[in-house]
């Protein structure tokens, strides 16, 4: 696998890989598939805020997943505060790749001199809490029956590492 900056050309390979997880898991508490305008949209923001989206390529060129971070919250205080996602392609998962992802997607937040970077994980995804236990993540709080789909209430766990973040932070 190779990683890269995910650019704008990987939009439909991003969206079949999202709305892969929408329809089949509970990955995204979204009902509906995105639009490739909205893919577009979103690579727009993370480039305006300077948020980076990393991907990893297999041999044959085609994106096998992706990884990001973004506002945590919309308020000032919130700032070096940041909330990551991972998506793997449905034909690459139990193969590491979120491992990969998770490492370079934190050592990116610290490196950006972010102070904490922050999951939320369906309560029922042992398999990403673990991942994300082995990263030094820890478990900070669980909100109950926070989601409904496909047919069930869904427990969201949040989890966190602190980085180093600043050295001088201000408000």
């Amino acid at each position: 696998m190779k990683l890269i900056e995910c650019e704008e050309k990987y939009a439909e390979e991003v969206l079949q890989i999202l709305n892969e997880c929408i329809i089949n898991s509970t990955a995204l508490y979204d009902y509906e598939p995105r639009t490739i305008e909205d893919v577009h949209t979103w690579f727009q923001s993370k480039k305006e805020k300077g948020f980076p989206i990393l991907g990893l390529l297999n041999i044959d060129g085609k994106l096998a997943g992706f990884a990001t971070y973004g506002d945590f919250r919309h308020f000032p205080a919130y700032k070096y505060t940041v909330e990551h996602s991972i998506y793997v392609h449905k034909n690459f998962r139990g193969l590491r790749l979120g491992d990969l992802l998770l490492g370079e997607i934190t050592q990116r937040a610290e490196e950006e001199n972010y102070h904490n970077i922050v999951g939320a994980i369906d309560g029922q995804n042992k398999i990403s809490i673990k991942l994300h236990e082995n990263h030094g993540f820890s478990e900070c709080g669980r909100i109950k029956e926070a989601g409904y789909k496909f047919g069930k209430w869904l427990d969201v766990v949040f989890m966190q590492k602190i980085l180093k973040g600043p050295k001088k932070p201000t408000d």
